[in-house]
């Protein structure tokens, strides 16, 4: 596996992505046209895309790195098959690489569904592993999410 900083994509590409996404965030996350999908990745400011890329020259997880309210956020997903093998990792250090500060937003515990009816597994101790403060009284709370804030600062 290899990664690969990309921000043009062929519509291939793209596809994949979508695909990628609505089947590993839970399914009130999924863009159900890919026409939808497309309108929700150009409007993000300032995207920054990884990709994790397999022998076969495939896309097996998705990375990026945007712009909003002065600060920079980001977010990860990976196929559920390398899921648990040390590939969000190699993921996370790429971005980190190229970022002093970074937050997300992380679902918290496992309420959500995935679209494969399996439930939507928390990767909060993922990223307290990597080295993430979790800031728990910085929540985002709607109708499609309850998640807490993570942030991660390059302390060189």
């Amino acid at each position: 596996m290899k990664v690969v900083y990309q921000n043009s994509f062929s519509k291939h590409e793209k596809e994949t992505l979508w695909q990628l996404r609505n089947n590993e965030y839970p399914i009130q996350f999924g863009h159900e046209t890919f026409h939808e999908f497309e309108n929700y990745i150009n409007a993000i400011s300032e995207i920054e895309n990884y990709l994790l890329i397999d022998s076969k020259n495939e896309i097996q997880g998705w990375a990026y790195t945007f712009s909003r309210d002065s600060e920079i956020w980001f977010a990860i997903m990976l196929n559920y098959q390398i899921q648990g093998k040390g590939y969000g990792r190699i993921l996370l250090e790429e971005i980190k690489k190229n970022n002093e500060d970074l937050n997300g937003w992380v679902i918290d515990h496992e309420k959500d569904i995935k679209r494969n009816n399996e439930y939507y597994r928390s990767p909060l101790e993922f990223y307290v592993r990597n080295g993430f403060d979790v800031l728990n009284d910085i929540r985002l709370e709607n109708e499609k999410i309850s998640a807490v804030k993570i942030n991660w600062k390059n302390n060189k």
